[in-house]
């Protein structure tokens, strides 16, 4: 059966997340994660996500989308790597949801607070009685910057990240075959390139961006005082962020759009890897299924494919 877009379909109503041996794939109504188990067999799990979220009055509200939609992104994120990680490592029965899922989620939202927000902050204010707020706001941002993309540079030295890292480059590569209206076949898709407008990856330089200038006025303010209103405006971040990113993946025709999301797809050489044929096997699967549910095709939760 042949995948490609038809005039019934929203364009640019895919997404996905590499997982560990496996690809997770999201449309408006489904989404699915495909994994190979040890044995060397897909493993696919299929489950409707929220319809009022992704098909309802929200979904078209701007700003508010992205935050709502980026919230539960996260945590099926996080519930689709748990899945993975048993599924390679062989485990059966696993269980795709819970209270574990949420508190994982919880743990590393934490840890990324500590990191990417408060630690950049206290590391500038040492030179803010010398040099000023403005420089110490810029300072803050470029230690932000810095960190982040350290961060995933240093990761992708590690084997097992680097595998994550080739079935993330066959996610994009398959969406942007199925975008081009291509057939999804092995040979269609390998003929694509790695990066994506719409990745996680320039989501989230687009925010560690736009932090520099949003939290900038902050320093004129108390210390503690700064500190919470940093954490109180992510939220407003990640919603600008979004739209923004929704705007670009739109507007790829315009030169000056193009122009400014170069950063973006760089960054993405640092998180795609050139999958093998069996990575893109396995992200082709989890897309059909995706589009299968699209089309009102019945889905079955869980299967293997040889």
């Amino acid at each position: 059966m042949a995948y490609s877009p038809t005039a019934q379909q929203p364009r640019f109503n895919y997404g996905g997340q590499a997982v560990i041996e496996g690809v997770m794939m999201r449309g408006s109504k489904a989404l699915a994660v495909a994994v190979r188990d040890p044995k060397g067999q897909i493993v696919i799990h299929t489950e409707p996500i929220n319809a009022a979220l992704y098909n309802g009055r929200l979904s078209r509200t701007p700003f508010l989308r992205g935050l709502a939609m980026l919230w539960d992104s996260l945590g099926l994120g996080m519930r689709a790597l748990m899945y993975s990680a048993n599924v390679a490592t062989g485990e059966v029965g696993v269980e795709f949801k819970g209270p574990i899922a949420w508190g994982t989620t919880a743990i590393a939202l934490i840890i990324a607070l500590l990191v990417f927000l408060l630690l950049p902050r206290g590391l500038s204010s040492l030179i803010e009685p010398t040099f000023g707020p403005l420089v110490s706001a810029f300072l803050e941002g470029f230690i932000r910057l810095a960190l982040f993309v350290g961060y995933i540079w240093l990761i992708g030295k590690m084997e097992d990240i680097r595998r994550v890292f080739g079935y993330h480059g066959a996610e994009h590569k398959t969406i942007n075959a199925y975008e081009a209206g291509l057939d999804l076949s092995i040979a269609n898709v390998q003929q694509q390139t790695v990066q994506h407008p719409r990745c996680g990856t320039a989501f989230l330089l687009t925010v560690v961006v736009l932090s520099i200038f949003v939290f900038a006025p902050l320093n004129l303010l108390p210390y503690g005082w700064g500190l919470v209103l940093r954490i109180a405006l992510l939220p407003v971040l990640a919603m600008i962020g979004y739209e923004f990113i929704r705007f670009s993946a739109r507007h790829l025709d315009n030169q000056v759009m193009r122009a400014i999301i170069v950063p973006n797809l760089a960054l993405q050489k640092l998180t795609t890897r050139e999958p093998d044929d069996a990575m893109v096997q396995v992200a082709i699967e989890a897309l059909k299924k995706v589009l299968d549910a699209e089309q009102n095709r019945p889905l079955n939760p869980e299967y293997l494919i040889p």
